[in-house]
């Protein structure tokens, strides 16, 4: 086996970074796939300075087995629903069953999201440029789920961001974005874990550290830019 491409997630996101700085202008909005996602989405966050926010995913499992997903619920200002055409055609629960589930996971995706962000509550995505990101991406089904929701949202353009994922996985989600930004495709691909030298569990205490950091960190940054553009006197051939 090769040695770890990366030394810990941070270090992915500020590597992430330098890739991503073209979209700087664009204002974009970072969103992370918790929980690992979030100190690589950090990086890229501060490093563009942009805003940075979770995309909370929530499998909806078949009827009798939960862990046979038939789709998934995607949080936001405008929470969408993905289903998986494929297993619903094969299964055919019932719509009272997908309603209830739907309700269900999202009674649970109002109180993750409360439990990281307080009452602040989800941007809108609609026109903006968005930056999806997570830690690295392994089959690819939970990040095509999030894909598909956001692009539910309308996002001017929607950007795939990981550092590190298998080529053929890639072009499975290629059709669901504008754009994907991968720094490694390693053959043969043996797991997300094995590209990083460390890659301890992501906890939600660092989690919400990060979030507030960021938030704080933007807050810093907009309000230097504005110092320095009333204070900044015209140049003539500005007058």
């Amino acid at each position: 086996m090769n040695a770890p491409l990366f030394r810990d997630r941070r270090a992915a996101g500020r590597r992430l970074a330098m890739a991503l700085g073209r979209f700087a202008p664009m204002a974009p909005v970072i969103l992370a796939l918790p929980r690992g996602g979030v100190p690589v989405a950090y990086e890229i966050a501060t490093s563009l300075h942009a805003p940075l926010d979770l995309l909370l995913v929530r499998k909806i499992g078949a009827p009798g087995n939960e862990e046979y997903g038939i789709g998934a619920v995607i949080d936001g200002a405008d929470p969408q629903l993905v289903l998986n055409e494929e297993a619903m055609k094969r299964l055919a629960p019932g719509p009272d069953y997908i309603r209830a589930e739907m309700h269900r996971q999202l009674a649970e995706l109002e109180r993750r999201r409360r439990a990281y962000l307080g009452e602040r509550p989800p941007p809108s995505l609609s026109g903006r440029t968005v930056i999806l990101v997570d830690d690295g991406i392994a089959t690819g089904g939970t990040m095509k789920a999030a894909l598909q929701g956001a692009r539910k949202a309308r996002p001017e353009r929607l950007i795939l961001a990981v550092p590190v994922a298998p080529r053929e996985t890639l072009e499975t989600l290629r059709d669901t974005c504008d754009e994907v930004i991968c720094l490694a495709t390693p053959h043969p691909f043996y797991s997300v874990g094995a590209c990083y030298t460390n890659f301890d569990q992501t906890d939600d205490e660092e989690v919400q550290t990060l979030l507030h950091h960021a938030e704080h960190a933007l807050a810093t940054s907009q309000s230097a830019s504005h110092s320095s553009g009333r204070d900044e006197a015209p140049h003539p051939q500005d007058t």
